[in-house]
């Protein structure tokens, strides 16, 4: 269980203990009493706090450093429950219940804890009952919060290892500590300054910081594994035109004891990014999340890298909904004309295309003339074959798609982005975050019966609405701040004029199109909307997990009214500029 040391730290511990909600009721003669009671223990990575079926003879609370909770099967297989970061406390609810433990807690990396026996704790609430319904209730809202979901606790100390001596490391790690000094405090430490200090003034300038950068320079092979060894996350920075190649730690980053704690590879570009750089880098780094900083957008894009480490960054979400789908674009320049920062896209369907445009850094003017070029003057839907798989051959869509993004692979955009499809023969919704751009962006607009699916590997793909129109679940899933879906959809309801179980006569039927139209709707439009009816039952449900939803009303352009292109985007831009002019601001979740 790791070293015990009775001596309290050096720092404000009462000022630390206030902003832990547990304790919140004490007042300050009981937060006083409370840390008189506490005693250190430290605990090197992998150190088992303690063990499922063990007694709860006390409550941690995590001084710096972090935890995992794990619950063991009867295979002995475990299961991720959570984290547990810095002001969060462990134990507490079977110590209330005075039951056994009922999870293994072990160190992520190396972590001081307080502890506070069972008998203090009872003590405590003895002196202080209106503490004990408090904790009671804590303890009951963290039981009952997002059931069955993982909770990831926020990284605070960052260990920066440089691939190797080329790379400028330090330039990168003063930009990062600026940009996330605008969020907290943030100290930068090398070697240097850490020179013939002990572990315990580590941890004392994570307690009084609210970031922490650990810079480790290439040949500074034991300072670079204290680094590693003490970080909630890497950040791993190369030069991105560099031949691929493992880091020195590889066998150490890729540990299973560091497994929960996220790397984050750093491409560094002297200009624009190179195609397949990000790509060749990630083979080395599987799992590996990326971002590039661009020569010319250094500044730009490490704040964008800031943000998205810390969970404050701002996530894009665009929805299905055929020829509305192009009101996205005036949405996305209403968004940016207001100020707002976009940190990761991601889409299905038209909401993929228009996404990825947005994640390549595209202006709206070029947003405009290049989608034009595709979806109005293109004609996508023009090349009609006989209706074996579907209407239309794909094979102008395909071309204007790598006309438009190029030969481009999905890890090379600019912001992070991903695409999602209906993998029919898995029969699930998938998610693209790497592979050919072009492809992955045809995958995800192929239309059942209208567009024929892409066939890759053996597996089937088609438009992701057919399962989940506005994917914001994937984004959650990416631990962002905040996130602004965009849902234009396809909830108005087809129509018929005439009732009938089978089609008149084809000559009968020619005749009714020419003279009568709209009594009954088109196959296009049928098609078009049997696609996405299926994924409407959960989109309640995930228009809730947006912190800001823009729905304009579109029920007057058609899901094939391509020639619409300049009226859905204004239709798009207006609503937008109304809802933000009325203080509309994305709400953070719980």
């Amino acid at each position: 269980m790791g070293n015990t040391d009775p001596a309290v730290p050096s720092v404000d511990l009462q000022a630390f203990l206030r902003g832990i909600d547990l304790f919140a009721p004490l007042g300050a003669a009981g937060i006083a009493e409370l840390a008189g009671e506490l005693e250190i223990r430290t605990l090197p990575g992998g150190a088992v706090l303690f063990d499922q079926g063990d007694a709860a003879d006390a409550l941690y609370i995590v001084r710096s450093g972090g935890l995992a909770a794990y619950r063991r099967d009867a295979e002995a297989a475990l299961t991720l429950l959570g984290m547990i970061g810095s002001g969060e406390v462990a134990g507490e609810i079977s110590l209330i219940a005075r039951t056994a433990r009922t999870s293994l807690v072990r160190a992520l990396r190396d972590s001081i804890v307080l502890r506070l026996s069972a008998d203090a704790f009872h003590r405590l609430v003895g002196k202080y009952p209106q503490a004990m319904l408090h904790t009671v209730g804590v303890t009951a809202r963290h039981l009952l919060e997002r059931p069955g979901q993982v909770h990831y606790s926020t990284p605070r100390t960052f260990a920066i290892l440089a691939h190797d001596a080329g790379v400028d490391a330090q330039g990168f790690a003063r930009d990062l500590a600026a940009a996330l000094s605008r969020y907290g405090s943030c100290a930068l430490i090398d070697a240097t300054a850490a020179r013939r200090r002990d572990v315990a003034w580590l941890h004392e300038i994570e307690a009084t910081h609210r970031y922490v950068l650990l810079l480790g320079d290439a040949g500074q092979t034991a300072w670079r594994e204290q680094c590693a060894r003490q970080a909630d996350a890497f950040l791993l920075p190369v030069n991105a035109a560099d031949t691929a190649s493992a880091w020195p730690e590889v066998a150490f980053i890729n540990a299973e004891r560091v497994a929960l704690r996220t790397r984050h590879l750093v491409l560094l570009h002297q200009g624009d990014i190179g195609l397949g750089r990000a790509a060749a880098w990630l083979a080395q780094l599987r799992g590996a999340r990326h971002h590039h900083v661009r020569g010319g957008s250094a500044v730009a894009d490490t704040e964008r890298i800031a943000r998205l480490l810390i969970g404050r960054s701002m996530g894009l979400v665009l929805s299905g909904g055929g020829a509305r789908g192009f009101a996205q674009i005036g949405i996305v320049h209403a968004l940016r004309e207001g100020g707002q920062q976009i940190d990761c896209v991601g889409g299905t369907s038209i909401g993929a295309i228009i996404g990825a445009g947005v994640a390549l850094d595209w202006s709206g003017e070029e947003m405009f003339y290049n989608y034009r070029r595709a979806f109005v003057e293109g004609r996508p839907l023009r090349d009609y074959t006989f209706p074996f798989v579907s209407l239309t051959r794909g094979r102008r869509v395909a071309r204007l798609l790598r006309e438009a993004f190029g030969e481009r692979d999905v890890t090379d955009l600019p912001l992070p982005f991903y695409a999602v499809t209906a993998n029919l023969t898995a029969g699930a919704a998938q998610v693209h975050q790497a592979g050919p751009l072009w492809l992955w962006l045809r995958a995800a607009s192929a239309i059942p019966g209208v567009l024929p699916p892409v066939f890759h590997r053996g597996e089937v793909y088609v438009d992701g609405a057919v399962i989940n129109n506005l994917p914001v679940d994937p984004m959650r899933a990416m631990q962002v701040g905040d996130v602004i879906g965009i849902d234009i959809g396809a909830d108005d309801v087809l129509r018929a004029q005439v009732e009938e179980f089978a089609l008149p006569s084809a000559l009968r039927l020619a005749w009714q199109r020419l003279h009568r139209r709209g009594l009954r709707p088109g196959i296009l439009n049928i098609l078009l909307r049997a696609g996405m009816v299926n994924s409407e039952a959960a989109s309640a449900a995930r228009r809730a997990q947006t912190s800001l939803l823009l729905a304009p009303p579109m029920h007057d352009i058609g899901l094939l009214d391509w020639d619409e292109y300049e009226r859905a985007i204004a239709a798009g831009y207006r609503y937008a500029r109304e809802v933000l002019g009325r203080g509309a601001k994305p709400r953070s979740l719980p």
